[in-house]
């Protein structure tokens, strides 16, 4: 098969929970468990950090490596979803994995894949850790899919655990309350590795002590330390908050990897440059002023909605298509009333009918059109905009992963 004929039978043939949601969400490890044995457990080839979260998870998983790249080693990196191709989930010191790796992978394995029917996320956790062994990273830094107790890549025993934020997402398959929420990400705390908790929330504290005393794992949590002041190229200021929990990372990893002062500037300063990430307060233009980043859930888009007040311009203009399953009733109320709308449905079968967003918006007094697709949304906005105005795309991952 070609590789684009390996990723449409991947696709089509595998559960994916980007595209299909609640039913692509296996919820136990046996499956990814048997796929690892048959491997020969490649994830215990090599040293780990593991990363969970509701915000901020991939931003810190992509500043860790950084650091570590800059330090010397050789640093696999898993995060989903991709935005433009599969292959940015899997990155060893920020180059994606071969299309041939992926290709051989697909076809050594599909037998496996059809007897077993792992879910597409199952068998992307094996490709990577296949690779990270057979690649021979030092270390790599693993972000977390969905949850993290149940996840499929909490398989592995890490040098430390980060878990950056707890926020109301995916409430149909973690819980309805951040206590609930908290104790699946706490999942991926294990026996007497070192916890760092990037965000203190006075209702989750106490989840996390508890799992993290039970556990005997010592637990850290970066509000309370006092930390160098350091830099990211990631721009907005809501990295502040993930910049701590990687830093207590860090430290705890001085332990075990050797990491300097310049290595944690440096590291911070070129993430971009190093990891290659994209998606997050990504700026398109300037004039206007176009920004795009993925922040898809109530918390995020909160900050996101703060960060653009701190901008001068003349008018607002936001392309917004969200997935089915969203507490729009909590979103749209952040949204500010003074900006113009573009609705648009991310082209996923999970993607929000953009009917549905259009009826919604109207109980909030947003004023806004509708359009068939987030190209058409956001060609008409940025054609609408003068040079002294802003334009933001998001709501989705997938929303912004079009424009991009």
């Amino acid at each position: 098969m070609t590789y684009q004929e390996t990723l449409d039978w991947m696709f089509a043939q595998l559960p994916m929970y980007q595209n299909q949601g609640t039913k692509a969400f296996n919820a136990k490890l046996e499956g990814v468990l048997s796929f690892s044995d048959y491997l020969g457990n490649p994830h215990t080839a090599f040293k780990s950090i593991h990363v969970a979260g509701t915000n901020g998870k991939g931003s810190s998983s992509h500043m860790i490596a950084s650091i570590l790249q800059e330090a010397g080693y050789k640093v696999g990196l898993y995060t989903s979803p991709h935005l433009k191709d599969f292959r940015e989930r899997i990155r060893i010191n920020g180059n994606p994995v071969t299309k041939q790796f992926v290709i051989d992978f697909i076809g050594r394995n599909q037998p496996f894949f059809e007897n077993k029917h792992l879910s597409f996320f199952e068998m992307t956790v094996g490709m990577a850790f296949d690779y990270f062994a057979k690649e021979k990273v030092d270390v790599a830094v693993i972000e977390v899919g969905l949850g993290g107790r149940l996840d499929s890549t909490n398989i592995i025993t890490p040098l430390v655990s980060l878990i950056t934020n707890i926020g109301y997402d995916h409430t149909d398959m973690l819980g309805d309350t951040l206590e609930k929420i908290a104790y699946e990400k706490a999942g991926i705390i294990k026996e007497g590795v070192p916890v760092v908790i990037s965000e203190f929330q006075e209702e989750t504290r106490p989840v996390f002590e508890k799992v993290a005393k039970d556990r005997k794992s010592p637990i850290v949590f970066a509000e309370e330390l006092k930390l160098p002041d350091y830099r990211t190229s990631l721009l907005g200021d809501y990295q502040t908050k993930n910049i701590k929990g990687v830093l207590a990372v860090v430290k705890i990893l001085k332990d075990t990897l050797k990491i300097s002062e310049a290595h944690i500037k440096n590291g911070l300063a070129r993430v971009t440059e190093n990891t290659g990430l994209m998606g997050r307060w990504q700026v398109l233009s300037q004039e206007p002023m176009v920004v795009c980043d993925t922040a898809h859930n109530k918390e995020g888009l909160s900050i996101i909605m703060k960060q653009i007040a701190k901008y001068s311009y003349s008018h607002l203009h936001m392309v917004m298509g969200f997935v089915k399953g969203k507490d729009l009733n909590g979103i749209l109320p952040l949204l500010p009333k003074n900006a113009t709308y573009y609705w648009c449905r991310p082209n996923l079968e999970r993607g929000l009918p953009v009917d549905e967003l259009f009826t919604q918006s109207l109980n909030y007094n947003l004023n806004g059109k509708k359009f068939l697709s987030v190209e058409d949304a956001f060609n008409d906005a940025v054609s609408s905009a003068k040079n002294i105005d802003f334009v933001y795309v998001g709501g989705s991952t997938f929303t912004v992963a079009e424009i991009l």
